[in-house]
């Protein structure tokens, strides 16, 4: 799938997110997340909970990229590092690299950080079931 279909996808899939699909390419995507008030936590940082939301989405853009269509898709383990306070006033890019692509199992990284800033606010591992071609 390319950018623009994973686009449309995530539009219809996950409505309430305001993100881009800014580029995808073999095992890697890139996704902007538009934060807003709604992401903050108390002491002005954008929660963990938008930055693992993040980290999903620019996996899960990368599978499909890869792999194709497989909306089945679903992640078995999430562990994210958070490194440093992203600033609340831009939003959040996620890189995304697949490590290992294998017939049931994927696993890949994600760097998230503050746009227009080169050091990453957070890391994220992940692994995503792929279901069998049956389904």
């Amino acid at each position: 799938m390319k950018a623009a279909e994973i686009q449309t996808l995530m539009q219809r899939e996950f409505p309430n997110y305001h993100m881009k699909v800014e580029s995808c390419e073999e095992k890697r995507a890139r996704i902007i997340l538009s934060i807003n008030n709604s992401h903050l936590r108390p002491g002005g940082t954008v929660s963990g909970p938008t930055m693992m939301l993040l980290a999903d989405l620019a996996m899960y853009a990368a599978i499909l990229n890869t792999i194709g269509s497989v909306v089945l898709a679903v992640t078995t383990n999430l562990n994210i590092n958070f490194l440093r306070k992203p600033k609340p006033d831009r939003n959040l890019v996620g890189d995304s690299k697949l490590m290992k692509v294998g017939k049931r199992l994927i696993v890949g990284e994600v760097s998230i950080y503050s746009e227009d800033d080169p050091e990453p606010v957070a890391h994220a591992t992940c692994t995503y079931s792929v279901p069998p071609k049956s389904f």
